[in-house]
């Protein structure tokens, strides 16, 4: 397999601009992801595997042993570029657990499943590492496809339906179709015209940039509010689900997911309106037992301060951002998965959904 670059489109340029960015090295692919040129926790999953890859295509490894010392050094460099997300870590770990069973007798790190050892078996080893990123790139597209599927019986003979969705869980957020907004691209393929109102999510409003852009471009209707519009709307009874995608789930359900989505499930409590989660197997962390030990990242007091170019406070003012806060499971009604919608007790439901996908 010939050496490639990971291209991806830069978030950060959206909706003003389209502009792709290809590389391979290793800190630009940190820097992207650090940066938030790409985002979504399926998105940087794929993003990981496929850059590792794009990276290590160029090793100069003698050996298989030195190879896979490359691939566990970037693995880590990589893997660690944000907390949050458990599809980051996620990826790339399952790309070094291939190269290592397929290294066979790790001491020696020679046999690479029959194909020889020194530059023989490096090419094997790197063939099977992109092998393994192609394979986690192609399964998100199929578990999101099977999200939507799952997802859109919450809307079934019902038409109009408003939804509300904060941040971006789209196709920009995932390797395709998105996990919040595919039950609702389903529902548009079936005619049922879902009515969505997107959160624009401060700071860095990926719900106005992003999945207002997406939406719309798609022909689905589409309303942008501010974050503080919408318990007003649903006030007024034009929201009848919310549904929001997630950055990792613990056993017990509790979901951490962009900030203000808390808040939203609060808001959402109190009208007696539904809320789900939409996320796939990669996103559950199941060596977490709940929500308060998943690791909340910190972002720049300046995304606040002097968010898109221009000061709009006090240049000294103390900020505080963490870039995502967690919802407690008593609040979720259901998490659409890809093999259905599970429901509380989430202990039991989470468990039993592991075990069948084998995690």
């Amino acid at each position: 397999m010939l050496p490639g670059k990971l291209r991806l489109i830069d978030q950060t340029r959206l909706p003003g601009e389209l502009v792709y960015i290809e590389t391979d090295d290793r800190d630009e692919i940190v820097d992207a992801i650090k940066r938030l040129v790409v985002r979504g926790a399926p998105a940087i999953g794929c993003a990981a595997a496929l850059g590792l890859t794009a990276v290590c295509q160029h090793s100069g490894a003698k050996s298989a042993t030195a190879f896979l010392a490359e691939v566990r050094e970037h693995a880590a460099v990589i893997g660690a570029a944000r907390p949050t997300a458990v599809n980051l870590a996620w990826a790339v770990n399952r790309c070094v657990r291939k190269l290592e069973a397929g290294a066979g007798d790790e001491g020696r790190g020679e046999r690479v499943e029959g194909k020889g050892t020194g530059a023989a078996a490096v090419a094997a080893l790197k063939d099977a590492l992109a092998r393994e990123a192609l394979a986690i790139l192609d399964e998100d597209m199929a578990l999101c496809r099977a999200i939507g599927e799952n997802g859109v019986a919450l809307f079934e003979g019902r038409k109009g339906v408003g939804v509300l969705t904060h941040c971006n869980a789209g196709a920009l957020a995932t390797s395709d179709f998105g996990t919040a907004l595919a039950p609702i691209y389903a529902a548009q393929e079936r005619g049922l015209a879902p009515r969505v109102f997107a959160d624009e999510t401060r700071p860095l409003l990926q719900g106005a940039r992003l999945t207002a852009w997406e939406l719309h471009r798609a022909g689905v209707d589409v309303t942008l509010i501010c974050d503080n519009m919408a318990a007003q709307v649903m006030r007024e009874g034009r929201v009848q689900m919310v549904i929001v995608g997630a950055d990792r789930i613990a056993a017990n359900g509790d979901t951490a997911n962009k900030i203000g989505t808390y808040g939203v499930a609060i808001l959402a409590r109190h009208h007696g309106i539904p809320f789900y989660v939409a996320a796939p197997y990669s996103t559950i962390d199941s060596a977490l037992a709940q929500g308060s030990q998943i690791p909340i990242e910190q972002r720049a007091a300046d995304e606040i301060r002097h968010g898109f170019g221009r000061l709009t406070a006090p240049a000294d003012c103390k900020v505080y951002n963490p870039a995502f806060d967690v919802t407690p499971a008593e609040l979720i009604a259901g998490i659409i998965t890809e093999r259905g919608i599970l429901r509380p007790p989430y202990p039991e439901t989470i468990r039993e959904f592991m075990a069948r996908c084998g995690g």
